[in-house]
């Protein structure tokens, strides 16, 4: 069942060495396209990288060795509203795509494109894993891939035959994360510290990379200091100005 293969998601970074064919990725890419978008902007573009090189300098970049060397594909999922600006200019106008507005539904469009992508994959036996490392090096990513304005990487896709077996690491709790009616605020206490202790025993328990610490501990740790302040200033590069 579907919802079987959703909730079995575990992040794959090992693979066989088996290529996935040219074919394979355009039928996952092709299910990626009939994700749901904002006003049907399809405000999604992906770089399929086969070349050797760029997907080195990716990988250096990006610092995802292992995963951009070793999958059978690699993909970029990019926000795009220079192929918009190309439909306007079909009727002599232009667009402003650089409101704040433009930024998410771009987002949002790219992030459903691809968690299609991503189902599709594992509906095939196939492990992924999203790369968010992209944007460590954004601007140089984007020349790597020469992405002109209007276009912005938001993350890799690594995909392949899986060469480990990850177990699934537990989710909140159901209470924590569905609201009914009204936000509520007064349940965190009791639900986030029962976590912490699911958390503690899952990562106590695991064959390797084993630690004692708590999902809010690593929270704290990860969002106490901003990270990657340099994108502001590569969305307005871009174009995208966030009015």
């Amino acid at each position: 069942m579907v919802i079987d293969l959703l909730t079995s998601h575990s992040s794959v970074r090992r693979y066989k060495d088996e290529p996935i064919s040219r074919e394979t990725v355009e039928e996952l890419v092709r299910a990626g396209q009939h994700a749901a978008s904002s006003h049907f902007v399809q405000a999604c573009s992906v770089i399929y990288v086969t070349d050797p090189d760029k997907r080195g300098q990716l990988a250096e970049l990006s610092k995802n060795r292992r995963q951009f060397y070793t999958a059978g594909a690699v993909l970029v999922f990019c926000m795009d509203y220079n192929r918009l600006s190309h439909a306007a200019k079909l009727h002599g106008r232009e667009i402003d795509f650089s409101v704040m507005e433009n930024v998410l539904v771009g987002a949002i469009d790219t992030a459903l494109f691809a968690q299609n992508v991503a189902i599709a994959a594992e509906s095939k036996g196939y492990g992924i894993c999203y790369i968010g490392g992209v944007r460590n090096e954004i601007e140089e990513i984007a020349e790597v891939l020469e992405l002109p304005r209007g276009v912005v990487p938001l993350f890799g896709m690594s995909i392949g035959v899986p060469n480990e077996a990850n177990g699934v690491r537990p989710r909140l709790p159901l209470e924590a994360v569905l609201h009914e009616n009204k936000y509520d605020t007064t349940k965190y206490d009791e639900y986030l510290r029962s976590y912490d202790e699911t958390m503690r025993e899952y990562y106590a328990s695991r064959d390797t990379n084993q630690k004692d610490t708590t999902w809010s501990q690593q929270m704290a740790d990860f969002l106490e200091n901003p990270q990657r302040t340099h994108i502001k200033a590569f969305l307005e590069k871009q174009g995208f100005l966030c009015k």
